[in-house]
């Protein structure tokens, strides 16, 4: 049996989270969707979603709340199975979805500041 090198291991990782990030409630992900078009919503590099503006509304504060709840879990039962820590799950998950970020969307980077794509 062939052994995965650790970047093809990070790979089948990440893939892995962003496969389940996919299955969630169809309404949620519209919302999320939305809240990002509308730019109160940003992706973070450390694999969960960040409120981008201070005077966002409450509902868009408990979606951030309910995706990363969400998210945390799905990192979590990923991490079980590949044997590593969950932040490891959640952070290859966040370089990826940083990276797939689409035009006039915001990401926060690892210098913790928000970037209009």
């Amino acid at each position: 049996m062939m052994r995965a090198t650790p970047t093809r291991r990070a790979a089948l990782i990440a893939g892995s989270a962003l496969g389940l990030l996919g299955l969630g409630r169809r309404a949620r992900a519209e919302d999320l969707a939305e809240a990002k078009s509308a730019g109160q919503i940003g992706e973070r590099i450390d694999g969960f979603v960040g409120v981008v503006r201070a005077d966002a509304p409450p509902e868009v504060r408990s979606l951030v709340d309910d995706i990363n709840a969400r998210r945390r879990a799905e990192y979590a039962a990923i991490a079980e199975r590949q044997g590593v820590a969950p932040e490891v799950v959640a952070q290859l998950a966040g370089e990826k979805l940083v990276e797939r970020a689409g035009p006039g969307e915001w990401v926060l980077g690892a210098d913790g500041q928000w970037q209009q794509r």
